[in-house]
């Protein structure tokens, strides 16, 4: 059961999942599926509507991938970060954000 828990402003980008964004990419959190006990431990960290997040790194497989947000850094696999609905953001990646290969 999917629960967004706060609408987009007008003006922000189309949401996509968290999962989707690419190494040094910044966006917003827009929502989080609470219907389990992962959805409901994300919000416990931190995933929040409003909540500034920026893809750090992934690993060389693709996965897991490495989100900052509020000042701490949290390594998430694919199908909990897709659990996070987020509208990207048009801020430029920092330059020491680039994609381990």
């Amino acid at each position: 059961m999917s629960q967004p828990l706060a609408a987009l402003p007008e003006t922000a980008s189309m949401p996509i999942a968290l999962s989707q964004l690419a190494p040094g990419a910044r966006a917003v959190v827009v929502g989080v599926d609470t219907g389990d006990p992962i959805g409901r431990r994300l919000l416990d960290l931190g995933f929040r509507p409003g909540t500034p997040v920026r893809v750090m790194r992934r690993a060389p497989l693709g996965d897991p991938t490495t989100y900052e947000l509020r000042g701490s850094r949290f390594c998430l696999r694919r199908a909990e970060a897709g659990r996070v609905t987020v509208a990207p953001s048009e801020a430029p990646a920092p330059p020491g954000a680039v994609p381990l290969r």
